[in-house]
């Protein structure tokens, strides 16, 4: 039997109701554990609970936590099993893809959208087969399993706050399926072409949260650059479509990266990615020295990977080339 640590965080898999109606994390990772009984003809597992946090509180301090613990234990298990909240939990697969590069050996989120303790929850078979993919002999890297799916861990994406089909894999095949106590479908390259050797694992233990998010809206005024300059080292700006940025940003947007700031330029559609050189629009930005481009990248994977690249990154150009090299099926161009 193989021998999986199971990293408990909370998150609403772990929770319970409170006085006032509201959910909040009560059970630690060994009760959930012991309410899936029917782990223990599956693998020996060992539980630690560094937090027990609903996960809208999740922060890149956590995601270095969760890290360490994988660390520390890399040599004594076999896997590793993460119960998470679902709210931020593609954020956390995309930033531990990061932090334990090319790892042999299984780590896996898993949560749920009912908790533990209700009538028809999912948590059950959630844990359940995400310990199913963590124990089998192709399983390695990092991944989310949720309602029977294998989701690289830079691809997962929340598309819905009440389904239990709550993640969606984006840009990327599923990595495998999981059908009861089975692992069917070897339709992705991650899980059909499985490396026979492996560089890693390579931990990192730094991260710089200096990175701001912005959606264009019809209207919006480039002045919400200058506001965010002092706290800001990077920008992660979601384009209209395939790559429109509307006229009058232009001059901003340059002085932005000539003051030694990173600009990403995303789209804000979900499918299919960025393309600068389609439209006029665009194609300013394409060329633009440390203007940085997403391609087909998820936002939760492009929030992670700039603040690895900042905290990893001796100047600009070690930054750009630390940003385009591909790090578990994060980027395909």
């Amino acid at each position: 039997m193989k021998h999986i640590l199971v990293i408990a965080t909370g998150g609403t898999i772990a929770s319970m109701p409170q006085d006032d109606g509201s959910l909040a994390p009560v059970l630690t990772g060994g009760d959930l554990v012991k309410r899936v009984p029917e782990v223990e003809e599956l693998c020996h597992i060992d539980v630690v609970q560094p937090m027990n946090i609903d996960s809208t509180n999740m922060t890149p301090a956590g995601w270095l936590t969760i890290a360490a613990e994988i660390e520390q234990a890399y040599d004594t298990y076999d896997g590793f099993v993460i119960l998470h909240g679902t709210d931020t939990m593609a954020y956390t697969a995309a930033a531990l893809s990061y932090l334990v590069q090319d790892s042999p050996k299984p780590i896996v989120l898993t949560g749920s959208q009912q908790p533990m303790s209700a009538p028809f929850t999912d948590a059950k078979l959630n844990v359940y087969q995400s310990l199913v993919w963590a124990c089998d002999d192709r399983a390695h890297d990092v991944h989310v399993v949720f309602d029977g799916k294998v989701i690289v861990g830079t691809r997962a994406h929340k598309q819905r706050t009440m389904s239990y089909n709550a993640f969606t894999s984006v840009n990327w095949p599923l990595a495998a399926l999981v059908r009861g106590n089975r692992v069917v479908g070897e339709r992705g390259v991650s899980f059909g072409e499985l490396p026979r050797t492996f560089e890693g694992p390579r931990f990192y233990h730094k991260l710089d949260q200096r990175v701001v998010v912005l959606k264009l809206t019809p209207g919006m005024k480039p002045a919400v650059f200058e506001a965010l300059a002092a706290a800001s080292k990077a920008a992660i700006l979601e384009t209209f479509g395939i790559g429109g940025i509307p006229e009058g940003f232009e001059r901003t947007l340059f002085r932005w990266v000539d003051a030694g700031r990173t600009l990403v330029l995303t789209t804000q559609v979900p499918e299919e990615g960025l393309d600068l050189g389609v439209y006029e629009v665009g194609k300013a930005y394409a060329d633009r020295p440390g203007i940085l481009l997403a391609d087909d990248m998820t936002l939760e994977a492009l929030v992670a990977k700039t603040m690895w690249a900042l905290a990893s990154a001796h100047d600009h150009q070690e930054l750009e080339e630390l940003f385009y090299r591909p790090v578990n099926h994060d980027r395909v161009r």
